[in-house]
């Protein structure tokens, strides 16, 4: 009797077990089709395979085998969430230009544990608040700024660096870079000097980095429960900061912090909390994208001579058209930055095959229509920018280092198919600084220094993530 009874509710679970995974793998959805796809397995959806690496710089193999099984648009389930993933140009173009009717900018629970620190997937919504952020980073980070101050600092700044690494039998060239990068953009943004600190801020970004891409379970010993200790000891020292602002009555502004710490007294949403987030995900953004595609440069240049001596020969150049009075200085002028046209086709192929990320998040704030399917309201979506970037219907041989390849392509093209900095009224407002700190980087390291490779460079994949495996390691010389 007690065995027929324990069989029976083994058969009972059996059912139900089986019946939730079915409805798991095949959401119903009454107001439309969904697009294809797999949902994986319960609760985890298909993330392990999203986050198995791949050794290569083509698309990751989870979106590439998609696309060739389902389209250019389909389904899968990340962690639990249902998210669409689109890699159509015309798709994703159209919304970019949705951001505030039909999209909103999302993150993924990890994102908005480690960004929010409160557990909530809140994105940095529109109107007031995102004009601030825009208006404040390019205040401090844009055009104006970088013509009438940041390019010098930025010269010196790199120079310095370079001439250190000259002192060193190899540099680690990810760390190395990120470290440069984090300490100058710390610096305009929060008056961080990283010679009087006593830890290194940029090493705590990087151990952030390498758990940010695990299961936000919050438990000792877990790689998430290291990232959100770590963000928390970044977070305390910018509480820090503000706190020795606000002591000083009427501070001139001399970095972004001092500005906004200005502003909580007269704009109600600029709260510490507020700035707290802003500045660490401000730093975070700039920190790794910057120098992922630096490192990444040294890899394609090593292996490319010829694209050295070509942009050798235009920084050269530029040196040789200055006037006596002008000789011997120390930075490039605004006109000197905006007259070399082979450094940003450099600049564009190195950051078109660095996809530093898969693509890009946003939320879907009502049904929406796409190719046939809906994209229900509230799921994630994944724009796909990676696929358009190595999509050898737009680039002849994607996966081929050619910088020459930007003379001749349209500009229309270009802007549906090439989204390193995102797209819409969300793409990223220190774009231009990216593109000036990578530009007088390589102006002067090709005008006062060389290097040769000493090892690495062979393992470059994703984790979906730009990822360096064995790293690059570099031995860089004064230039005779």
């Amino acid at each position: 009797m007690v065995s027929s009874l324990l069989l029976c509710v083994v058969a009972l679970i059996t059912i139900l077990v089986t019946i939730w995974i079915r409805k798991w793998r095949n959401p119903k959805f009454a107001n439309g089709t969904l697009p294809p796809g797999s949902m994986g397995l319960p609760l985890i959806g298909e993330t392990l395979e999203l986050l198995f690496p791949s050794h290569s710089l083509d698309l990751h193999p989870f979106i590439k085998k998609r696309i060739q099984k389902y389209g250019p648009v389909f389904k899968t389930n990340f962690a639990g969430r249902p998210v669409v993933i689109t890699t159509d140009s015309e798709i994703n173009h159209h919304l970019f230009l949705q951001e505030g009717r039909s999209v909103e900018m999302w993150y993924l629970d990890t994102f908005a544990k480690l960004f929010n620190m409160d557990g909530e997937s809140k994105p940095t919504g529109f109107g007031a608040v995102h004009r601030y952020v825009r208006s404040i980073v390019l205040n401090h980070f844009g055009t104006e700024s970088l013509k009438n101050k940041l390019l010098p600092e930025i010269y010196t700044f790199v120079d310095l660096t370079l001439q250190k690494w000259t002192n060193q039998d190899s540099i680690s060239v990810k760390e190395s870079v990120a470290s440069m990068v984090f300490d100058c953009t710390a610096k305009q943004m929060i008056g961080y000097d990283s010679t009087k600190s006593n830890e290194k801020l940029s090493e705590k970004f990087t151990s952030i980095l390498q758990g940010l891409m695990s299961f936000p379970i919050n438990i000792p010993g877990t790689a998430f429960h290291r990232v959100l200790q770590e963000s928390k000891k970044i977070t305390n020292m910018i509480r820090e900061k503000i706190n020795e602002k606000q002591k000083i009555p009427n501070k001139t502004d001399q970095d972004l912090l001092d500005q906004a710490v200005r502003e909580m007294r007269t704009e109600a949403f600029v709260t510490e909390d507020f700035v707290v987030h802003f500045i660490f995900g401000a730093l975070f953004a700039s920190f790794e994208s910057i120098s992922s595609t630096i490192t990444l440069a040294f890899k394609l240049l090593s292996d490319h001579p010829r694209v050295v001596e070509e942009l050798r020969a235009e920084h050269e150049a530029i040196l040789s058209k200055r006037d006596k009075s002008e000789e011997g200085s120390s930075s490039l002028s605004w006109d000197e930055y905006k007259s070399m046209p082979f450094t940003l086709q450099v600049i564009n192929e190195t950051l078109r095959l660095a996809n530093v990320s898969p693509g890009l998040l946003r939320r879907a704030m009502k049904d929406i229509q796409v190719n046939g399917y809906t994209i229900p309201a509230g799921w994630t979506i994944m724009v796909a920018t990676s696929a358009q970037q190595l999509n050898p219907k737009t680039y002849d041989d994607p996966m081929a280092f050619n910088p020459w390849r930007w003379k001749d392509l349209d500009s229309s093209v270009i802007s549906k198919n090439f989204m390193p900095f995102g797209g819409g009224m969300r793409q990223c407002a220190g774009a231009d600084f990216t593109r000036a700190f990578m530009t007088i980087f390589f102006h002067v390291l090709v005008t006062k220094y060389s290097w040769v490779k000493v090892k690495g460079g062979n393992k470059i994949g994703r984790t979906p993530f730009l990822d360096f495996g064995d790293g690059i390691n570099i031995k860089v010389l004064n230039k005779e």
